[in-house]
């Protein structure tokens, strides 16, 4: 017997991340990546993080660089429930648990929900971290197809039928990858739809602010206020890490009462506590106010990406390639009308120095093959366009025929 045979079920049936593999070519010299879900690293605001960084070392030092409460910081606490506010859904601070990124606090709601065998709904296609937390804790999952309005909730009864599934989960802004919004009519209707299952309902929210076209829509949590029963069966779960930064590693969870506090039972025996250091210092970053003024300057460069993106898209492919036009976050979605298989494009664009993400990375099952994920917000518009010419080649080679362009 050997290692390998002491492996449990659950490290077994863990999926890698087909993203994380891809990362090894970005790096290459002249790789223009489209794959990674990472926000611009050049419009961090580096200033602004090393003054609140300086001044909590400065200031409050013994607190920051100390063991914390397992809740999280109380200054950040109620800096997120201030953010909340601002997001249109006013939260205590004491319903909000840090996290050490949203992926822990998806972790921990699967950790305090799910056992092994119970059903759960997502979105097809999903956030690939999403399917492998579930995978992991053993969850069966039933998928809803999509479209531009985001997930088909009025299919549920017929998805689900007489069993009842622990949990659906939503991305319900820009989603990753189809860059879909969640519509007003399907968030309303899968909220009624919790309640009368008695369903829990998690709403990922980490690219709502990261809106630059179009009119924002309110919260899952915020509609729930108004739906009889439904705070009960609504939890919400964000992030700094595409607003401000992913080194920071905070993310947060509002949850019903009683799955919150098994949630914090569960966190303190796995890490006691987030980061208390980078808890201050976001905190303090938040209470600066520089975050508004930050927001707009991401929002204008990433407009400006995923509009050059979608231009060259449409002259290169016309009609082959239909993709959403994206009003926000940091995704570009498309499929091609062919059928072509994306992952064999995949190996003929990373030769041409371009990569992006098949779209059947984001399927737990019934994979769509013809589709593909492209990130616009860490590549220049310059790249952006040469991105496009480079993927257009290796369609031509595969295809054996030039694209169709529109005239």
């Amino acid at each position: 017997m050997n290692t390998t045979q002491r492996i449990s079920r659950a490290a077994g049936r863990t999926r890698a991340s087909d993203i994380r593999d891809l990362l090894q070519y970005a790096h290459l010299p002249g790789m223009i990546s489209m794959a990674g879900g990472l926000p611009a690293p050049e419009l961090f605001d580096r200033d602004g993080i090393q003054t609140s960084t300086e001044r909590v070392l400065r200031e409050h030092h013994m607190i920051a660089l100390q063991y914390g409460m397992t809740e999280g910081q109380p200054k950040l606490r109620q800096q997120l429930a201030s953010l909340m506010a601002q997001r249109g859904c006013p939260t205590d601070a004491q319903d909000i648990l840090v996290t050490t990124g949203s992926q822990q606090a998806l972790d921990l709601i699967a950790r305090t929900l799910i056992d092994e065998g119970d059903s759960v709904v997502l979105e097809r296609p999903t956030y690939l971290a999403a399917i492998q937390v579930l995978q992991l804790a053993g969850a069966r999952i039933l998928t809803l197809p999509g479209d531009k309005q985001g997930a088909k909730v009025e299919l549920l009864p017929e998805l689900v039928g007489a069993q009842r599934p622990k949990l659906v989960y939503v991305v319900s802004n820009f989603a990753n990858p189809s860059g879909a919004c969640l519509s007003l009519q399907r968030r309303k209707q899968l909220l009624q739809w919790a309640v009368a299952n008695q369903v829990l309902v998690i709403e990922d929210d980490p690219y709502g602010d990261l809106r630059f076209a179009g009119e924002p829509l309110p919260s899952l949590l915020e509609l729930a206020r108004e739906i009889a029963g439904a705070e009960q069966w609504c939890g919400y779960v964000s992030s700094l890490s595409k607003t401000v930064a992913p080194g920071l590693r905070i993310g947060w969870t509002v949850l019903p009462p009683t799955l919150l506090e098994s949630a914090v039972k569960i966190k303190q025996s796995m890490d006691l506590h987030t980061s208390s250091f980078t808890q201050e210092v976001a905190a303090d970053y938040l209470a600066s106010g520089l975050l508004a003024r930050h927001l707009t300057k991401i929002r204008t460069a990433y407009r400006s990406r995923g509009e050059a993106l979608a231009e060259a898209l449409l002259q290169s492919f016309g009609n082959e390639l239909e993709f959403n036009q994206p009003e926000g976050g940091m995704f570009l979605w498309g499929r091609f009308q062919s059928g072509m298989d994306t992952r064999k494009l995949l190996d003929l664009a990373r030769k041409q120095g371009v990569i992006f993400v098949p779209g059947d990375t984001f399927h737990a099952d019934s994979p769509d093959r013809s589709s593909l994920r492209l990130s616009f917000v860490t590549c220049s518009e310059e790249q952006l366009r040469e991105g496009v010419k480079r993927l257009a080649i290796a369609y031509q080679q595969l295809a054996g025929a030039v694209p169709r362009p529109i005239h």
